[in-house]
């Protein structure tokens, strides 16, 4: 006979557990503590099994009849309610555990392990840190393009176009790899092209014409401020026109002074690959006066503030200003444009060499590899030539 709810209301426990039943599997459940439980027993598979539909008061009569209705809707399918209902708390929980913050940091923990640059990875921390105050706490699965457009719009509101630009790919990252580990099915940021204020594209400021960049050189060689690890970056700059961050962060044991070889890590890189240059006469000779200068130090370009670091970007580029060089005349990584123009400007080398040396980072990976190993010999030749002509420079 079904229970009213005067009965279950007046229901006393007893010195054991007893079932009052409601009738259609259902039942009420009173414990000896007092505690009043809903339960629905059934038969599935020819087992008996027990669904929870929770304890009463909070589950009041009317909801656990409902909840036993749904059950019995469930099982005329074919379908274990318990089974389904373990399977949506597991979903549930899942959602709730896969949050974008959490995700986040399983990203850069891979890039991490796959190598990537400090200098690469503290950004991308950075930018991840920025969407994680709104996006953070939330499921991924669950964010939408107006989500995303939150943070975004507050970068862009300061009128940060480029930071907004990398933090809508650096969000849509996130997504990616979400996507690829079965936790998201789609990326918000993809609908967002276009929905952000395109930032003006400026180019690294440098010396590019042969009379530019001889004062400049000269301006270097005469160079007497700084200490000597400064002095000898920016030579080395001139001279081997890599990424600032590639020959500062450098240690003594990647160079081979009697082979006359440099070897950059691909930790280092921005290809992601390890990259071998060529060193002339004068570029050895700088860097044996350097080692000379430096001790025991096992960085190239040991700051003289704080041990165990190296010298800044910010470092050089203080040092070009005091030289009278502003920031749209040249930076420290406009030696890499200087070197391009006048070497492909000389007409003297293969473009392919010219660009293998210079370690461009282009689509085709294979190709690039190829003309690296292919171009060693001439750009043995370019290096040395290219020392050549700052020699001349400095004379002029």
């Amino acid at each position: 006979m079904p229970l009213s709810d005067i009965q279950v209301r007046n229901l006393k426990p007893g010195p054991k557990a007893r079932r009052v039943s409601d009738g259609g599997g259902l039942f009420l459940e009173i414990k000896p503590h007092g505690s009043k439980l809903w339960r629905m027993a059934y038969r599935f598979d020819g087992k008996q099994k027990l669904l929870s539909f929770g304890a009463y008061p909070a589950v009041s009569l009317a909801q656990a009849r409902e909840r036993r209705d749904n059950a019995k809707s469930v099982l005329a399918t074919g379908t274990d309610p318990s089974a389904l209902r373990k399977a949506e708390k597991e979903a549930h929980a899942a959602t709730n555990l896969h949050t974008f913050e959490i995700i986040g940091a399983e990203l850069i923990d891979k890039k991490t392990r796959e190598g990537l640059a400090e200098t690469t990875l503290k950004k991308k921390r950075w930018l991840i840190g920025i969407a994680n105050v709104d996006l953070g706490k939330m499921p991924i699965a669950t964010i939408a393009p107006s989500d995303v457009l939150v943070p975004l719009r507050k970068v862009e509101a300061l009128g940060n176009y480029e930071t907004a630009k990398r933090l809508r790919t650096t969000i849509g990252e996130v997504f990616r790899y979400a996507i690829a580990t079965a936790r998201a099915d789609n990326d918000p940021t993809f609908g967002l092209r276009g929905a952000l204020i395109a930032p003006t594209v400026t180019h690294m400021a440098a010396a590019t014409t042969s009379d530019a960049f001889c004062q400049l050189v000269r301006a270097i060689w005469e160079y007497e401020g700084g200490a000597p690890s400064t002095r000898a970056a920016l030579k080395l700059m001139a001279l081997l026109y890599t990424r600032p961050g590639e020959l500062r962060l450098a240690y003594w044991d990647e160079f081979d002074l009697d082979k006359k070889i440099w070897t950059i890590p691909a930790s280092r890189m921005k290809m992601r690959r390890e990259h071998t240059k060529p060193l002339s006469k004068p570029t050895l000779d700088i860097l044996k006066q350097l080692k000379h200068e430096t001790g025991s130090a096992t960085r190239v370009f040991p700051s003289m503030i704080v041990n165990d670091r190296p010298i800044s970007e910010n470092t050089m580029n203080q040092a070009l200003r005091r030289m009278g060089f502003d920031k749209h005349e040249h930076t420290s990584h406009g030696f890499r444009a200087s070197a391009s123009s006048l070497l492909n400007e000389s007409g003297k080398w293969n473009r392919d060499a010219i660009e293998a040396e210079i370690a461009h980072k282009g689509a085709d990976q294979v190709r690039n590899a190829y003309h690296r190993a292919t171009y060693w010999d001439e750009r043995v030749k370019m290096a040395d030539w290219w020392a050549g002509e700052i020699l001349q420079w400095l004379t002029r």
